[in-house]
């Protein structure tokens, strides 16, 4: 069987990374102001159900981050790559970091998250890039 993009789309995840792609990234909001990334129907602090989209911001900073030295599958001949989970107010976001020796990424660096491909198999990932 042959998979077309149609078929094998993620239209919460894929719907964000188009959005942010075009600048236009979003979180999710619950009454209550905790904030998440879609796809979500519920708020996963308080359980509410009434869920809207709010802007994301522009940049965010790293919290912690990890330089993975052995690559596995689609990955093996980027190494040493960098995983990063940034904070976008109050919205945690896990991605590559690109634009930036993996020395020289810190805890506090500032980021803003964007969209790249994985040349090794050309699907999207989320990238954080420098600031």
């Amino acid at each position: 069987m042959t998979w077309t993009d149609e078929e094998i789309r993620d239209d919460g995840f894929d719907d964000w990374l188009d959005a942010v792609a075009a600048d236009e990234g979003y979180h999710l909001e619950c009454p209550d102001g905790h904030a998440s990334l879609p796809p979500r129907l519920v708020c996963p602090d308080c359980g509410a159900t009434d869920l809207s989209e709010a802007p994301l911001a522009d940049a965010g900073e790293v919290v912690t981050h990890t330089t993975v030295h052995v690559g596995t599958g689609a990955f093996d001949d980027q190494t040493p790559y960098v995983v990063a989970i940034a904070e976008f107010d109050g919205v945690r976001i896990t991605g590559l970091v690109r634009g930036v020796d993996p020395d020289d990424v810190d805890v506090g660096a500032p980021v803003e998250v964007t969209v790249g491909e994985n040349p090794a198999t050309g699907d999207r990932v989320v990238v954080h890039r420098a600031r």
